[in-house]
């Protein structure tokens, strides 16, 4: 039988001896369980969807994953949903097309408790025409709530789709006191 004790020293020796390409967990936080995934460079994804990410992040880094914990995500996301953090100072391993980069990079600079829209976000990338194109790289975040997508609304201030649903998206803006509770 494998113990709790024999299963911690059997991963650490794995990720020792450097037989891991990514690491993921799964936390719970008040918007539903989180998975985090990280690589040698740095955090790679939070999805909302929990089973099956542990083997789509495989097939997508064509990679050897390993559940341990990832303390320093989880400690920045538990204090942004205490409300005393409002930028992350995670390392990030984006591997996405430079459009996307570029996007993912305007949003990264919206402010805490602050909206933008998707025609802004494309007219800040030199594409002014290309809000739905925009909303197709919010679509596919790989790393909401730290890249965050919830603060792109419509052009008329209303909430459109997220990946977790609309009720985090609100959730997220109420938080932040981008949105009065209700």
């Amino acid at each position: 039988m494998v113990t709790p004790e024999l299963d911690a020293r059997f991963r650490a020796a794995a990720l020792a001896a450097g037989l891991v390409d990514v690491r993921y967990d799964v936390v719970e936080s008040p918007v539903g369980p989180l998975f985090l995934a990280a690589t040698p460079r740095g955090l790679c994804r939070i999805s909302y969807r929990v089973d099956g990410e542990d083997e789509a992040v495989a097939r997508l880094f064509g990679a050897r994953v390993l559940r341990s914990p990832l303390d320093e995500v989880r400690r920045e996301l538990d204090e942004y949903f205490e409300g005393r953090r409002r930028e992350f100072d995670l390392t990030l391993d984006l591997r996405v097309a430079p459009f996307h980069e570029a996007v993912l990079a305007e949003l990264a600079r919206i402010p805490y408790g602050r909206t933008d829209t998707y025609g802004s976000l494309a007219a800040k990338v030199g594409r002014p025409r290309a809000a739905r194109a925009v909303g197709t790289v919010m679509n596919r975040n790989p790393i909401p709530i730290v890249l965050p997508c919830h603060r792109v609304v419509g052009a008329n201030g209303s909430l459109t789709g997220y990946g977790g649903g609309l009720h985090v998206k609100q959730a997220l803006l109420e938080l932040e006191g981008a949105l009065l509770p209700g």
